[in-house]
């Protein structure tokens, strides 16, 4: 049975568009080669970090949904440990009343595309 998960990362500030794009595929690439299956990506761009981490004080935020059998977290979380340019992030398994708020939130956001 697959679970749903969320994993938000901060990846370094000085990394260019290009680079930023890299890494993310990288770890799209980790989830759907060990199983698992995207639901939903945000890029929260460019944000002020609450307080300052390894000196720096800003960083870009991305939050991946997906589905994925358990052992894939492990296997997750020692690729982010491993690339120096991830200052932090964090996983979490989704219960069915933080899915259909995801849900929710994503509806609310199309109907506003939508009327402008």
């Amino acid at each position: 049975m697959l679970n749903q998960y969320e994993t938000v990362f901060i990846a370094t500030p000085v990394l260019s568009e290009a680079q930023f794009k890299e890494l993310v595929n990288k770890f799209r690439g980790v989830i759907t080669e060990n199983g698992g299956e995207l639901v939903h990506e945000e890029d929260w761009g460019l944000r002020k970090l609450a307080y300052p981490i390894q000196k720096k004080s800003t960083g870009f935020y991305h939050l991946i949904e997906f589905k994925a059998p358990g052992e894939l977290i492990n296997t997750l979380e020692t690729q982010y440990r491993r690339d120096e340019r991830i200052i932090r992030f964090l996983t979490f398994r989704m219960d069915k009343y933080a899915v259909e708020y995801s849900i929710k939130k994503r509806a609310n956001k199309q109907e506003k595309k939508l009327e402008e």
